[in-house]
Order: structure tokens, then sequence, then C-alpha cells
């Protein structure tokens, strides 16, 4: 399940209801999913999250006060989703452009190419605990 922007507040609100064939979810530029941390979205799908360094979203105050707000940063290390690298989106509405790192990272979780994902930062963090195989042809 892919969420852009305020997209992935739904995806937040829906985890918890999602059909167990849903095996990952990764939100881009989200100002937040309604949620403390990933395990708060009670899924039992791979969480991703990934933010270009140049996207306005990161100024809105990821909080949740009183029922507003959106809770806290989906790519942040406390909220605990795999992060990835964004790199090329240039801002908020680039993760779908070719020759992206989002892109790629998106097209990587789509066929279950976990390997080929390209985490965030220079380690391979986001790809811990994976297998080399590949979840192709799931349903």
């Amino acid at each position: 399940l892919f969420c852009h922007s305020y997209g992935s507040v739904v995806c937040g609100l829906a985890a918890d209801t999602l059909p167990g064939r849903v095996s990952d979810i990764a939100v881009a530029g989200s100002p937040g999913m309604r949620a403390e941390n990933a395990s708060h979205l009670d899924t039992s799908a791979r969480v991703w999250a990934m933010r270009d360094a140049d996207d306005w979203i990161q100024d809105v105050p990821y909080l949740e006060v009183g029922g507003l707000g959106h809770g806290a940063d989906p790519v942040s290390a406390g909220f605990g989703a795999r992060v990835l690298s964004a790199r090329d989106a240039q801002g908020h509405s680039g993760y779908f452009v070719p020759g992206t790192d989002s892109l790629r990272n998106f097209a990587g979780i789509g066929v279950g190419a976990y390997r080929t994902v390209a985490c965030a930062g220079e380690d391979d963090t986001c790809r811990a605990g994976l297998s080399e195989a590949t979840a192709a042809g799931r349903a």
C-alpha cells in the first residue's frame, strides 16, 4: 500500500482494517499517520517511510493534541518504520519521478524485492531481518 502526503494519514487510520495480504505500507512525504509509533498502527504489514530533504511537509508539527494533528513523524527513529532514501525527489511532489530513489524503492517494495531498496543514511538498517527472496506472485 503506497501512501503519499495526507494520504498517509488515511493509511494510518485504515491500517488495522487492512486484509492480511497487504504485507507493506510505504509512506512518502507524510505529516503523520495518527499514531505514536508503527506498532500503534496495529497491523502485521511492514511499515516503510521516506521524506525528501527539501519536502515542506517536514515543517508541519508532528504531534497530536486534543484530536488535532497527525501524530509522530514516520521517518523519526522513535516511530519505528523502516526509513528509506528519497534522494532526488526534489520536494513534496517528486516522489514518483523516474530516476529517484523513492520511485525505485516503491517499485522494489511493490514486487517484494526488499533487498534492493535504498535505506536513508549510509547503512542498510531498513533492510534488517529481510530475506534475499522476493515475495513476487503474492496475492
